[in-house]
């Protein structure tokens, strides 16, 4: 049995508390009210008024936090063992404006702006798409343009929806315009589905991002696709936003924007352990929707997604 040094947090064992018991936090671990001291902090952002179809997101922190109960800290395929290498807490939920889709992105800017002041990595429970843009804009402060792994059905790069700049389907065309993207290290895996025009796939690519259609993934590993991705967007700070609906429904109904014919379980694994060795400096999981996820099966897939990307962080032990 490993030796842990009780410098570093840990998540609460299920066999000194029931997993249906302790601390309702990401993986049980210990809270703390800032980022101070931490390396990578859990966060939810319980928001969903930039929803465009069926809404419940805003309950997706609580219910994906739910759901990391069964985790354990030592990844058995990868040999990562994050807690013993990095500080991790759970620091809570950006208190958002249910009433104000604007000031809600003022609070969640500034709320990153706080964590990556304390040089802490971000990984955020979404939350509807729309919070990646403020997430962005924090990023770019600290870091400059940032490199980009974007899993989705849709490439969120709307000019408008119902006239309005900012909502879940528009956040990587403001992100564009604002300069928060090194555009030529982005990379959107999954798109699917039907459309309005060429143009909205094609704009992305456009911009300098690889743009790797569902189909592209169809019956094949993506290992090689993300060593081309490493190639691609290495040498930077990395972040990525992860949308549950990138996954097939099969494995993920409880979303808002429901889209057939998408990536495998094992598919988004490797995407994710695709990542490791990457600057990855936060990530996001969003879009999970509690009342159409009867089972609470693609919650849990989000906890172990955000788990994932714990464990791909610089820093992160492998044993």
């Amino acid at each position: 049995m490993n030796t842990v040094p009780n410098t570093f947090n840990q998540p609460l064992g299920g066999n000194e508390m029931p997993r249906f018991g302790g601390p309702a936090t990401m993986m049980r671990l210990p809270t703390q009210e800032t980022a101070a001291g931490l390396d990578a902090a859990f966060i939810g952002v319980p928001f969903d008024i930039g929803t465009s179809n069926r809404p419940g997101a805003r309950l997706a922190p609580r219910q994906i936090r739910d759901e990391s109960r069964m985790l354990r800290p030592y990844n058995m395929a990868t040999r990562a063992a994050p807690f013993n290498s990095l500080q991790v807490a759970d620091i809570g939920d950006v208190p958002i404006n249910t009433f104000n889709l604007q000031k809600s992105m003022t609070i969640i800017e500034s709320f990153y702006d706080e964590v990556l002041e304390h040089d802490c990595r971000p990984l955020t429970l979404g939350g509807d798409h729309t919070i990646a843009l403020p997430i962005l804009r924090a990023m770019r402060k600290k870091y400059g343009p940032i490199g980009l792994i974007h899993v989705d059905a849709h490439a969120d790069i709307n000019e408008h929806m119902f006239g309005e700049k900012i909502a879940h389907g528009t956040p990587f065309r403001r992100a564009v315009e604002e300069g928060l993207l090194d555009c030529d290290r982005v990379v959107q895996i999954g798109l699917r589905g039907t459309g309005y025009a060429a143009d909205d796939f094609d704009w992305s690519r456009e911009q300098g991002f690889r743009v790797v259609p569902a189909e592209e993934c169809w019956n094949t590993s993506l290992v090689s696709l993300m060593a081309e991705v490493r190639e691609k967007i290495g040498g930077g700070p990395v972040y990525i936003s992860f949308d549950i609906d990138g996954i097939d429904p099969a494995y993920a109904p409880g979303t808002g924007t429901v889209e057939i014919a998408g990536l495998t379980v094992p598919q988004a694994l490797e995407i994710i352990r695709g990542a490791w060795g990457l600057d990855i400096v936060g990530g996001d999981l969003v879009e999970v929707s509690p009342p159409y996820d009867t089972s609470g099966n693609t919650a849990l897939l989000a906890a172990n997604l955000l788990y994932e990307m714990l464990c791909v962080l610089p820093g992160v032990q492998r044993k």
